[in-house]
């Protein structure tokens, strides 16, 4: 957090006050939008970071607000979308990522304030570390399941920081099932993903991990497959 406060105040000094705007996207419809559904969460009053719930507070950082979300650093989601299918996804979305682009570049104007929405409710960014009722299951690559299991979330758990690493579960049928794909993984913010329908695995799946060797995850269970999490887990 510290070097990110570091590269704000660094851009904020760059950013003229006079930019030539060249965009139709504002603060005032488009943007204001956006950071009060993908940034509120933690950048507002009383939140673990500084706010950038007004325009006045927010235009001094609009260029390192670019370059964090384009390095997918911020918001701290850190799963690769489109690898995995998981609720409350809070990774920005490309779109999402050409607003705030087309914005910061086009002069990042304030437009008519009139159409601001109302301030967002505060909303917590995590979702609980284990699912109530859950079994878990600690996995490596080449961790083979030897009971079925249905998975409805993973968290990693002993994972280095900085990794990044796709894991899959390959099943004895031949098929593949993308779990989660953690990019540039910060232990700061850890949290576990809850998967928008549960995934089957069926005993004698096996678990890849790309690369290995550089931690450890844990499935979590529910249902008639929770008591799966006391079977053995064979190498």
């Amino acid at each position: 957090m510290f070097r990110i406060a570091i590269l704000f105040g660094l851009s904020a000094a760059v950013i003229g006050a006079h930019d030539i705007i060249t965009t139709k996207i504002t603060w005032s419809k488009e943007m204001s939008r956006l950071v009060y559904k993908r940034c509120a969460m933690c950048h507002r009053d009383g939140g673990s970071a500084f706010s950038l719930m007004s325009y006045e507070v927010a235009r001094p950082w609009a260029k390192a607000i670019k370059e964090e979300v384009l390095e997918r650093r911020m918001p701290p989601w850190q799963a690769v979308k489109g690898f995995g299918e998981f609720k409350n996804d809070r990774g920005l979305t490309q779109e999402e990522l050409e607003v705030i682009s087309d914005w910061v570049e086009g002069g990042a104007p304030e437009g008519d304030p009139q159409f601001l929405p109302p301030p967002p409710k505060p909303a917590e960014w995590l979702d609980p570390a284990s699912p109530a009722g859950a079994g878990q299951v600690d996995i490596a690559g080449g961790t083979k399941i030897d009971a079925p299991i249905s998975v409805v979330a993973i968290r990693p758990k002993s994972l280095n920081k900085g990794a990044t690493v796709q894991v899959v579960a390959m099943r004895p049928d031949g098929t593949f099932a993308p779990l989660v794909w953690i990019y540039q993984f910060n232990p700061d913010f850890a949290r576990t993903y809850y998967y928008q329908s549960p995934v089957a695995l069926p005993a004698g799946t096996e678990i890849l991990m790309s690369p290995e060797g550089n931690g450890t995850f844990s499935l979590f269970a529910v249902g008639d497959s929770a008591p799966a999490r006391k079977t053995r887990l064979a190498r």
